[in-house]
């Protein structure tokens, strides 16, 4: 495989911002279709957009989808507030839909989902958000996906140039990769690892922090 064309979820976000400025950067990326619900605001000639305010609602046979070789989703919300049945809305069915609907128009897909740390495969667990994701990833590797791997990074160090970083996270940002460098990540190392696992494969599905560096080099 040469240069691979992916889709990103997320651009508006921290991780999916940092994944894109990645992809943008990197030689093994030659086309970037941005799937989200606003504008992300950056400009590059690698770079299409495709705003859709509600992924339930497309099409299984949406063209726009069509050509692609993998899907970087790094679209997610905190469950912060939402009941369990919100939380599998936001997180569950719009990733599966989506899924779906890329598989329905590149069979040879491969589709790389950020979980999270301590997500549970289990689906038993008593944290719910962890229960949804580990269903969610569960799902994903039954789909007949080309490859599915959930990557399940920790705290995970912006690209410089972010602009969507949270305020209150920033004075924090030094202290992770210094001090616990075996629970952290650059988004640098998340995206590579993205685009490796795309064109070498991974021995497993599952990619801890430990694995997502290997990936990353």
């Amino acid at each position: 495989m040469d240069t691979l064309k992916i889709i990103l979820t997320g651009a508006t976000g921290m991780v999916g911002e940092g994944v894109l400025m990645e992809c943008l950067e990197n030689p093994n990326i030659s086309e970037i279709l941005s799937v989200s619900r606003k504008p992300s605001g950056k400009k590059h000639a690698k770079l299409k957009e495709y705003i859709v305010s509600d992924f339930l609602t497309i099409d299984m046979n949406d063209e726009n989808l069509k050509g692609y070789d993998a899907v970087f989703f790094c679209a997610g919300i905190s469950s912060v507030g939402m009941s369990e049945e919100e939380y599998i809305k936001t997180t569950y069915d719009v990733t599966l839909h989506f899924a779906k609907v890329v598989l329905n128009q590149n069979p040879n897909m491969v589709f790389n989902y950020v979980s999270g740390a301590h997500t549970d495969s289990t689906e038993s667990g008593k944290i719910m958000w962890a229960r949804v994701k580990g269903k969610t990833e569960n799902a994903l590797k039954k789909l007949g996906l080309k490859a599915a791997y959930n990557l399940r990074p920790g705290f995970m160090k912006p690209v410089e140039g972010q602009e969507n970083v949270k305020w209150f996270f920033k004075p924090f940002i030094w202290l992770f990769p210094v001090f616990l460098p075996s629970k952290s990540l650059t988004l640098h190392e998340v995206g590579r690892a993205m685009i490796n696992a795309v064109k070498k494969g991974y021995p497993t599905s599952t990619l801890e922090i430990r694995d997502i560096k290997n990936l990353a080099v």
